[in-house]
């Protein structure tokens, strides 16, 4: 695990400019650094940079840059290779000199080529050189557990694990990209493959970049609808069968993240999936499990109690936090620093304070991401099956309002809320993207000009006729990288800590596609059979009870500590100075939401979230823009 940076320019930079640029992620890598620059081919400089967190062999060997024994392959790496002593019997012709999984990538790629990716089972963002054909590859893991972003101009290539080694680098322009703006005030995040800038990207999950004689080709080889497509041919047709087979992809994927040359442990938080891996790892382990879990003093956000149960049933080694409203509140400041673009999951905040709980202890810690997204676990999914039944019935509703003179008398905007959202539903490549009609407008007003859409306009992809699948397909390619991982990596990242999530194995999520749905969802219960999995290891009664997610009182907090930072944010002046959003309505939004109790269309808890939104950008905006 760590940060990677660097180029490949016809532009000449100093090594000094490379370190400052890589030392920008100290964080990511405080055990060991290297910046290497060399001559490319057809004119080319290109520079190498990575900060190292030692996790697999903590010897020299283990080095970034790193050569290929015949000098021909250049690299740096940040990730996990889970299956890298496979490979390794595999590759026995080459003479490797280290015991860790960057020297794998080289060996593999001297023998498949930049195919070999298709073979790597882990998280990884890599960028190698290839002396002798003069190719550059960018290459990302299949779901996008690792970030990777890259800026090109139409000559050269500048990239890096996160946006603030591209910002140093001379010349950058930092230019805007505004059009992303109005997504990621709706979306809370700036979604692939863009990025906060303009000309910068990320690279997408299952993605290779390939840079070649300054121009760039892409492509997938590993992509989530022709995957789905194909394993959904091949279902299990026994749910007995599914869920041992299931079980045992679930052990062997916490297995291989358990291999590491530093302490491990998990995160905890007495939810479904994180009691799974951690009762699985516990079961593998010959010494009792750390786990770790924070807990909150209000009850209705606090899960620390069920985390605890947990860990005494299954005899892990547990260390609880409670922390208080303050703590969560000092992390405030430190959002736009390890965030380098806009995001606004509120999440983030307890999440890096777990992390910093647990890289106290431990180096690297399992997780329980992916339940949600593969399995059926999101209440959302709820409302878009109970949509489905009654979209037949919306689509007459519509019809019959948009009737002139029904519509002239405005029967529609009369409708029960739930009935117009239903009724409004009418685009095929939004279909499972229910409601926000009310914070799109809210957004649109805010910034005048016009952007990507606020929706992803892309479910026709997936050729699946059931709304809940379709809609878990969706947050695979979008919300699980876009937000849920990102969060995920920046705060633990902030303290130097491997997070690693076995149910995102490729084995398990492949799998997961060939289970009938009904093995997922059945009768309103989510999450079917991993429950019934966790249920051979966790009584039922400490698991059973509603999903709590980690809560953050920002309505409090702007109508309270941050209120006078967030109206200075909507100062009318520095509005106009800035040049994004309009003043006026600014002005007059924010103004209601801080109008507690008030009943206007601007104001009360549910624009919380907007008006968050707006609030990180502004704090990012005065970290990186002024």
């Amino acid at each position: 695990m760590c940060g990677i940076c660097g180029f490949i320019s016809k532009k000449s930079i100093s090594r000094e400019q490379l370190k400052a640029m890589n030392d920008t992620m100290y964080h990511r890598g405080p055990n060991d650094s290297g910046e290497e620059i060399f001559e490319a081919s057809d004119g080319y400089l290109a520079g190498l940079a990575q900060r190292r967190l030692s996790i697999l062999d903590l010897s020299e060997l283990g080095h970034q840059p790193m050569h290929s024994v015949n000098e021909r392959l250049v690299v740096v790496y940040n990730g996990e290779i889970y299956n890298f002593l496979e490979l390794r019997e595999e590759l026995k012709d080459y003479p490797f000199r280290s015991r860790c999984d960057t020297e794998v990538i080289l060996a593999a790629y001297l023998k498949w080529g930049i195919s070999c990716v298709s073979k790597f089972q882990g998280m990884f963002a890599i960028a190698l050189y290839d002396k002798e054909t003069g190719e550059f590859f960018l290459v990302r893991d299949r779901i996008g557990k690792k970030p990777l972003y890259y800026w090109e101009d139409g000559e050269n290539l500048v990239f890096a694990s996160e946006l603030k080694p591209i910002m140093a680098y001379p010349g950058f322009p930092k230019n805007i990209r505004r059009d992303v703006i109005k997504r990621y005030m709706f979306q809370q995040c700036v979604n692939e493959p863009f990025s906060i800038f303009e000309h910068v990207y990320k690279v997408e999950p299952g993605q290779i970049v390939t840079f070649y004689k300054g121009k760039i080709e892409k492509q997938k080889y590993w992509d989530i609808p022709q995957v789905y497509g194909k394993a959904v041919k091949e279902k299990v047709p026994s749910y007995d069968e599914a869920k041992e087979e299931l079980k045992g992809l679930l052990k062997e994927a916490v297995r291989k993240r358990m291999i590491a040359d530093v302490p491990l442990g998990a995160f905890l938080s007495g939810g479904y999936d994180s009691s799974l891996i951690t009762a699985i790892a516990q079961e593998i382990s010959e010494t009792p499990v750390r786990t770790f879990s924070i807990g909150f003093h209000e009850k209705r956000y606090n899960e620390a109690e069920y985390a605890k149960q947990v860990s005494k049933h299954l005899k892990t080694e547990h260390t609880e936090l409670y922390i208080d409203e303050k703590e969560m509140f000092d992390m405030v400041e430190s959002i736009s620093k390890y965030y380098d673009e806009p995001f606004a999951d509120s999440s983030q905040i307890p999440s890096m304070l777990v992390s910093k709980l647990a890289s106290e202890k431990v180096s690297v810690v399992l997780t329980g991401d992916g339940g949600d997204e593969f399995f059926c676990g999101y209440n959302i999914y709820d409302y878009v099956a109970q949509a489905q039944k009654i979209d037949l019935l919306g689509g007459v509703t519509f019809g019959v309002c948009n009737l002139p003179l029904v519509k002239k008398a405005g029967l529609l905007r009369k409708l029960p809320f739930k009935v117009q959202v239903i009724a409004l539903n009418r685009d095929k490549e939004t279909k499972t993207q229910l409601g926000g009609d009310s914070y799109i407008r809210a957004i649109d007003r805010m910034l005048p000009e016009s952007g990507v859409p606020f929706k992803f306009r892309q479910e026709s992809r997936y050729e699946e006729k059931n709304w809940q699948e379709r809609r878990m397909l969706l947050d695979e390619e979008t919300y699980l990288p876009g937000d849920i991982l990102c969060k995920v990596d920046r705060a633990s990242m902030k303290y130097s800590l491997e997070s690693r999530c076995p149910i995102l194995d490729v084995n398990v999520m492949e799998y997961s596609y060939r289970l009938p749905h009904s093995y997922k969802y059945a009768k309103g219960v989510k999450k079917r059979i991993l429950k019934d999995i966790a249920y051979d290891y966790i009584p039922r009664e400490l698991l059973d009870r509603p999903k709590v997610g980690f809560g953050v009182p920002l309505d409090k907090w702007m109508r309270g500590p941050l209120k006078e930072q967030l109206t200075d944010m909507c100062d009318t002046a520095y509005l106009k100075k800035q040049g994004i959003f309009d003043p006026n309505y600014v002005n007059q939004f924010i103004a209601g939401y801080l109008r507690t109790g008030d009943k206007g269309p601007a104001s009360g808890a549910n624009f919380s979230k907007t008006a968050w939104s707006f609030f990180v950008f502004q704090q990012w905006y005065r970290e990186y823009m002024v």
